[in-house]
């Protein structure tokens, strides 16, 4: 069966592909290369002896995604990873972020829904929950009023998949990711963002290999043990096995409703501190690093309560903290050598 992945050359996504392609599954990619490179492709094909289609394409044109659609006429169901995705970025460049997060959903859902069966798995994020009022966060928790575009842009997603699901043939399965972290363990492929990272990982990896300065560490005033944000931390080996976990339900047709949504992360939380100190553990080396102000959109704890991923998707995540900021170690440090 062939699956569409947008965004399939980024983190998450070529992550995905290589277990959709461990799996059996013939796999096209449609990447604009906005924030990853084609050198992705070789360390997809390394891992898993194939190599997946790829088409570089921007999907806020849409008379494109509709030719892509018309030339690829036996897709069995789509990964929609494609979307800029920066908390700090989006509230600066609210438009920017509107215009490719809603419309390459559009457009994509158009072409799908004049399929006679169309499968469709939403990548979507915690930030939906804003802060939440209990901790572990359930499905069922109220989505907040949003604190970034980015964030808002992932509610209205998950609105217009609902909307959309219920007058056409698209099921569909929101996965509300926590913290992606980490790095194929073959260090073939990890998360490598242009520019400034605007993640914690990849700053702390880079500043251990002393391409930066040190990490800003954004408050250490929040009512949390050592007043710094918690999250939810979630190896990305991991979230991308989810995701075939996911489609394979769809194309099973195990979904017991149109649109299904599901927690993916760990169930713990870890402080902003944790991870710099798991870090400083796997690489033997300290981290240099200072508390500055707190930053706008940051909210103080998120952590994920997995039961219903567990027991309805059947998935749960397996790889630990310290072995995520190990993978992201040993790909940081290949990438630079």
């Amino acid at each position: 069966m062939k699956i569409l992945v947008t965004g399939g050359l980024g983190f998450i996504g070529s992550h995905t592909v290589v277990e959709l392609q461990n799996q059996g599954f013939e796999v096209v990619i449609v990447d604009d290369l906005s924030n990853s490179s084609e050198e992705v492709l070789k360390g997809i094909t390394a891992i898993t002896n194939k190599k997946p289609l790829f088409e570089k394409l921007d999907l806020r044109e849409k008379a494109k995604v509709q030719d892509f659609f018309k030339k690829h006429q036996d897709i069995s169901g789509v990964i929609h990873f494609a979307a800029s995705k920066a908390v700090g970025e989006s509230v600066g460049k609210p438009l920017e972020y509107y215009e490719n997060n809603i419309n390459s959903l559009i457009y994509l859902l158009q072409e799908l829904q004049k399929l006679p069966e169309s499968n469709f798995i939403f990548s979507s994020s915690c930030t939906v929950y804003g802060q939440a009022e209990k901790m572990p966060i359930t499905e069922d928790a109220p989505i907040q009023t949003a604190m970034s575009p980015y964030g808002n842009t992932k509610q209205i997603g998950e609105e217009i998949i609902t909307d959309a699901a219920k007058v056409t043939n698209i099921n569909a399965i929101l996965l509300r990711y926590f913290n992606p972290i980490g790095a194929h363990p073959s260090a073939e492929i990890g998360e490598l963002p242009l520019g400034v990272p605007q993640n914690l990982v990849p700053f702390i990896t880079q500043t251990g290999l002393g391409l930066r300065k040190e990490l800003s560490v954004f408050g250490d005033d929040y009512p949390t043990p050592d007043g710094t944000c918690v999250r939810d931390y979630i190896h990305v080996v991991d979230l991308a096995k989810a995701h075939v976990i996911a489609m394979k339900r769809l194309l099973d047709k195990k979904n017991l409703d149109k649109v299904e949504i599901f927690n993916l992360g760990t169930g713990t939380g870890s402080s902003v501190l944790e991870v710099i100190h798991s870090f400083e553990k796997v690489s033997g080396q300290k981290l240099p690093y200072k508390i500055v102000p707190r930053r706008e959109g940051d909210i103080t704890e998120a952590y994920a309560n997995t039961d219903k991923a567990n027991n309805v998707l059947g998935w749960k995540s397996e790889l630990t903290l310290e072995e995520a900021m190990a993978s992201a170690w040993k790909w940081e440090q290949k990438v630079r050598s």
